[in-house]
């Protein structure tokens, strides 16, 4: 039986988060690493913009003033605010079980999430059909819109989740929201008083009142196990994954308001 390699790092800095996937990634593709499952958290809320979106989209002031770092995740889709959540990511090599291309890994990797939550008793939908330009969501805001293979129950968003490829491999980030904060939510995506938060995205919590977020874990791990046919090894990253993060932190995930001019 195969073995993969799960890390559970725990809350961390925003710009630490997103340096340490991308460097597990870069392990995981040079086969350094193991396919490899990250679960985590924030030390404090914080946003991330999609790879390709604009800073514009959110309220920047808002978030320098309340101290909320901004960071531009590795990966696409459209912005989060972290808080009260489980995060994960995923990295493998094109190879395998996701030798399909990016439509079916999405897929499998939601199949495998759904799985996990299946167990838990949440009636979870998955979409099995990729939205077209005029009906996709205009908002800035990642969980206003679900896209091929994410997650829903009852009609509102539960996972929102995003992948960066390679050549030899890919990178999938993905926020469990247990919470939402609705008004913090408004006022950092710029979103009218009336807008309906609640309308299209839900946390875990809603959905299952008595939630312990180690036995959410547990499900998930074994709903990979069963899905790929595989082993998780449970880790720390690698030493040389340490450096690269580092590295990565320093010189590309700073949050936004750090290289802005002091007043």
């Amino acid at each position: 039986m195969n073995e993969w390699r799960l890390i559970d790092s725990g809350p961390c800095a925003a710009s630490y988060n997103m340096a340490l996937d991308e460097a597990i990634a870069t392990e995981v593709r040079k086969g350094n690493s193991p396919p490899t499952l990250r679960f985590y958290g924030w030390e404090a809320p914080s946003v991330s913009l999609g790879s390709f979106q604009k800073i514009a989209d959110l309220n920047l002031p808002y978030c320098i003033s309340n101290n909320i770092p901004v960071v531009r995740r590795p990966t696409g889709g459209r912005a989060i605010l972290h808080g009260d959540e489980l995060t994960y990511s995923f990295s493998a090599g094109n190879n395998g079980f996701f030798s399909g291309g990016l439509l079916d890994t999405y897929r499998q990797l939601g199949a495998a999430l759904k799985s996990g939550l299946d167990m838990l008793g949440v009636d979870i939908t998955m979409k099995t059909e990729r939205e077209s330009g005029k009906n996709l969501s205009r908002s800035p805001l990642c969980f206003k819109s679900t896209s091929y293979s994410e997650l829903s129950y009852k009609g509102r968003k539960l996972i929102g989740s995003a992948q960066k490829r390679w050549k030899d491999g890919f990178l999938q980030q993905g926020s469990i929201p247990y919470t939402i904060d609705e008004e913090i939510t408004r006022t950092i995506f710029n979103l009218a008083p009336s807008s309906d938060i609640r309308g299209g995205m839900i946390g875990l919590r809603e959905a299952l009142p008595d939630l312990d977020p180690e036995q959410f874990k547990g499900a998930i791990r074994i709903s990979f196990e069963k899905t790929f046919r595989i082993r998780f090894r449970c880790s720390d990253p690698s030493l040389e994954e340490i450096r690269l993060a580092r590295e990565l932190e320093a010189q590309k995930y700073r949050p936004f308001h750090r290289d802005l001019p002091k007043e």
